[in-house]
């Protein structure tokens, strides 16, 4: 990515809305409240969302659920969720229909798009969901869902409201507190996409106690003294939130009389770990009950997960029934007939929920360390289900913060809060609010007053509390009711070079909106039109540090965030050399992070922006990546290198390009399969800087390519990669200099080597006019018609197969349909000289673990299995099949990927009797990583050194 000089306008005043709108984006349920200002006394109302809730329905509801459904053909082409504002019949849904007719058809769902929003493992701008869709299914962004929510809430506003459209309202949107930067900003891009433009955003737990403040506003004071500390714990359906709010007593009377000023001086650490783990817990409590410990199929555990959610409102309702029943459907094609009953008794429930996420621990009790058992649901699941240790380390992290020198706890343990407010869909359990302040007695309580507990606040409508407090904080923003002074409660750092590292305090804990930072030093000297990395990290406990302050980087403190990345660009294309910079940050009015750099002696300014594509995979690392740790070669052979490739690729150079590798070995002394990393990206950065050399002859083009991704393999690993991959894509796509078959062929190597780093949009560009050939040949040997052969050499159509193969993001049905072809034509006599390759790119294409991509790119295990026994099937000793069956088969403890059992037994009978390696046995039969050989294999080539997979 790029950043370009800005200039920053100041923001230009609009005039007052006539309504005032609170959203509240939830994980489970979505609400809009409002606050009509031409009403006096003006109040908070609750705005009812008319949305489908069966086919052919609409009816208005105080909520809207976050789920996301995508119609069946018959169901869209009846008009089953036609809305009243809409022309056309939609192809989705959300809302009440969605939640309820995806529990049927799961597939069709999108749920928990907030918590995807929030998951730094992933792109989280790429079309991504359905996790575990059907393959026919669209896939969306978590971005994309969210402003689909919004956008039913715009049109369902504009109809009520046509003279008045929510586009022009002033509206404060809602997040945890805990969420990162990047989903901020990408909550604020979700509302724009929705075409909403004039939003700010408010912290949950803080509107949740506005919501109070309103509710009590004749008499909140006589509820609150100077002094005390209130703790607000909001439990949703995603995650769980913490937040300290201190009440101290007002230097002055405010113009309404209040003696009390409110003052938020805590958040807590970001936890994915609510309603939704809940009921899978349940659900995974009742599969070992249906399967004596086995796994039931996917579809039917969708069901029973979907239907855990009304099971765990049930059993944790004071009113609830003493037992509960889940009905699931028949496994495989006994559709009818064949189902099963999972019957489940209240003390059950209550033990697997209560004890399972809100046991009575020690206050100094820490959570566990463990992987999250839920690990094929992509999701980042907090380690340990206990949301009380989270709460224990949250209070005793925080026991001072905010605590001025001259307040006082006496003997109290300062980490005790006086006072509780609830939030949240989970705590709409009278058994759980009991359960928590039973801990907080047995953490606090004194021993001359056993029964000592804080005092609660009550919100009468957890489900519409956060959106109340949201249109209330509207109208304090207006200068009417009760603010709350909010710090930004979190600290920013940027790392340095530095034995031990360190990092220095970009922004400190006591920041506020609207407050801008200069940091003067250090100073950074960047190169124009040249990468750079910025290192961030933030820490909810390190509150105190002031700008400019350095501190050893502390991961128990400090939580690395998605790193800044950009290059530095001027409006002078000549113009080259170094920069010195400095740094500033702020903190927007809408509570986001703004950093820019600014030239010492100039005037320049640029932003700067996260990279939210830092990571690719899901549940695991994309790598372990030892590249930048090798060091770099010594100036003096690289002076060597650097003339070697002027002496190959400059106008005037003699060496013929054919024993340039050779050479470059000789004057490195290694072997090019040692180069360290930082090497290979530096004659990656050598040769896009003599582009101009390749187009001398076709045999210049072919060697100058074939370096070129070889050093830029596997397009990821480093820094800056995704920059270098976008300008391998510039200079490269659609611009070979010579038509020769060995510069087409070399292309073709360069992409299968830096795929990779490729976008899905690009994976597609790519196939595309190799698809029409492929197809061409499949339907002329299967004797059908066909307008011309494969129109490559034999050379070439080995590269077009290995290449279409290591694809990982291209759409699942046009991987089923490659494998559906390869399977078709391998044992064609025609083709035996390239089946190798066909049979590489078929098992990259059916993989159980994907090399790069996310999880969800996985192909059906079911369509997998097909290829699997027509390989198994098929004459022949290639020992690449016995790779590729492993690839297929490979075990991997998630209901969605593995095949199913009876299969795997058949996969390992094959691999005993072909004599395959015994790992290819191990990891069929019980899983596992890769080393290094086979990771090669699946990639095509050694790895560069310092890299290793995580596969």
């Amino acid at each position: 990515m790029s950043s370009t000089p800005v200039d920053f306008d100041p923001l230009v005043d609009e005039a007052p809305s006539r309504y005032v709108v609170g959203i509240d984006l939830g994980t489970t349920n979505s609400a809009l409240t409002y606050v009509d200002t031409e009403k006096s006394p003006w109040t908070v109302e609750v705005f009812a969302a008319p949305q489908v809730v069966a086919a052919g329905e609409v009816e208005a509801r105080e909520t809207l659920p976050s789920f996301h459904y995508q119609a069946t053909l018959n169901e869209a082409e009846q008009g089953a969720l036609r809305l009243p504002w809409l022309k056309e019949n939609p192809t989705y849904a959300v809302g009440v229909f969605a939640r309820d007719q995806g529990t049927a058809a799961p597939g069709r769902m999108i749920a928990s798009a907030k918590s995807w929003l929030s998951h730094t493992g992933v792109d989280r701008t790429a079309r991504l969901l359905p996790w575990h869709g059907a393959a026919e299914i669209e896939r969306l962004s978590p971005v994309e869902v969210s402003s689909r929510y919004l956008a039913h809430l715009r049109a369902a506003w504009d109809q009520r409201f046509p003279a008045h459209p929510l586009a022009d309202q002033e509206i404060v949107l809602t997040l945890p507190a805990s969420f990162d930067e990047v989903a901020r900003e990408l909550t604020i891009e979700a509302a724009a996409q929705a075409g909403l433009r004039r939003v700010v955003l408010i912290e949950e737990p803080q509107a949740a106690f506005y919501a109070w403040v309103w509710r009590h506003k004749t008499d909140w004071e006589q509820h609150v003294e100077p002094g005390q500390k209130i703790l607000v714990c909001d439990i949703g359906g995603g995650t769980s939130d913490f937040t300290l709010i201190r009440v101290r007593k007002s230097s002055e009377v405010s113009a309404a009389g209040h003696k009390v000023q409110f003052h938020r001086v805590a958040v807590g650490e970001h936890l994915i770990l609510g309603g939704d783990n809940l009921d899978l817990a349940l659900a995974k409590y009742l599969e070992a009950k249906l399967t004596q410990q086995g796994k039931l199929e996917p579809r039917q555990w969708d069901v029973l997960v979907r239907s855990c959610r009304s099971a765990k409102e049930m059993i944790l309702a004071d009113d609830g029934p003493e037992e509960t029943t889940v009905n699931l459907p028949g496994a495989g094609s006994r559709l009818i007939g064949g189902g099963l009953t999972a019957h489940l008794t209240r003390e059950e429930g209550r033990q697997v929920l209560l004890d399972g996420f809100f046991p009575l621990t020690r206050l100094d009790d820490r959570p566990q360390t463990r992987a999250s058992g839920f690990q094929e649901f992509g999701l980042p699941y907090a380690s340990d289900a206990a949301v009380t240790r989270y709460l224990a380390v949250f209070l005793q992290a925080h026991r001072h913060s905010g605590l001025d020198d001259q307040e006082s706890t006496g003997d109290t343990d300062p980490a005790r809060p006086d006072i509780v407010l609830f939030n949240g869909g989970v705590l709409e359990s009278s058994a759980v609010r009991r359960r928590l302040l039973e801990s907080l007695n047995r953490w606090f309580a004194p021993a001359d007053d056993p029964d000592w507990a804080p005092q609660v606040l009550e919100n009468p409508r957890l489900d519409l509390a956060v959106a109340q407090g949201a249109a209330y904080y509207g109208m304090v923003r207006r200068g009417e009711g009760v603010r709350i002074a909010a710090s930004l409660a979190r600290s920013y750092y940027i790392g340095v070079e530095s034995d031990p590292p360190c990092a220095v305090c970009l922004l400190p804990g006591n920041a506020e909106p609207g407050q801008t930072i200069d940091l003067p030093e250090p100073t950074f000297e960047l190169m124009v039109s040249q990468p750079v990395e910025f290192p961030l990290y933030t820490s909810s406990t390190r509150l105190t540090d002031a700008p400019g302050q350095v501190a050893p980087i502390d991961f128990d403190q400090m939580k690395p965030l998605p790193p800044i990345r950009t290059v530095l660009q001027t409006r002078s294309k000549k113009e080259r050399g170094p920069l010195e910079v400095a740094l500033h940050a702020g903190l927007t009015e809408i509570g986001a992070l703004d950093l820019w750099c600014t030239e010492k002696d100039g005037d320049r300014r640029w932003r700067l922006q996260f990279d939210v594509r830092s990571a690719t995979q899901t549940d695991r690392a994309a790598h372990e990546s030892a590249a930048e740790a090798e060091g770099v070669v010594d100036e003096a052979s690289w002076e060597q290198c650097m003339e070697l490739l002027d002496r190959t690729f400059s106008p005037g150079g003699t060496d013929a390009p054919e024993g340039l590798v050779k050479r470059l070995e000789k004057a490195l002394e290694r072997n090019r399969k040692d180069w360290p990393t930082s090497l290979l990206r530096r004659i990656w950065e050598a040769l896009i800087e003599r582009d101009a050399g390749r187009r001398r002859s076709a045999t210049h083009e072919a060697r100058w390519l074939n370096l070129l991704g070889y050093c830029l393999r596997p397009g990821y690993g480093l820094a800056v990669d995704d920059w270098r991959v976008a300008e391998t894509w510039r200079n490269v796509q659609g611009k070979l200099a010579h038509g020769a078959a060995i510069c087409r062929t070399e292309s073709l190597i360069l992409w299968r080597r830096i795929s990779g780093g490729l976008s899905t949009g690009q994976q597609q560009a790519v196939a595309e006019p190799l698809l029409a050939p492929v197809r061409n040949l499949s339907r002329r040997l299967a004797g059908g018609p066909a307008r011309g052969d494969l129109a490559f050499s034999p050379h070439e159509s080995h590269e077009v197969w290995r290449l279409l193969g290591s694809l990982e993001l291209l759409a699942t049905p046009m991987k089923i349909e490659l494998g559906d072809m390869i399977i078709a034509m391998f044992g064609k006599k025609k083709l035996q000289p390239a089946r190798a390759a066909m049979v590489w790119a078929l098992g990259r294409l059916g993989q159980r673990t994907p090399l790069y991509g996310p999880l969800n790119t996985v192909t059906p295990s079911e369509k997998a299995g097909v290829w699997l026994e027509r390989l198994m099937d098929a004459p022949g000793e290639d020992p690449i099949d016995l790779f590729a069956a492993m690839q297929m088969a490979r075990r991997t403890d998630d209901r969605y990927r593995d095949l199913a059992e009876p299969l795997r037994a058949e996969v390992l009978e094959y691999l005993q009797r072909r004599q395959a390696p015994a790992h290819f046995v191990d990891l069929v039969r019980s899983g596992g990583s890769l080393d290094l050989e086979e990771q090669g294999k699946v990639f095509g080539e050694s790895l560069p050194k310092g890299l290793r997979i995580s596969s």
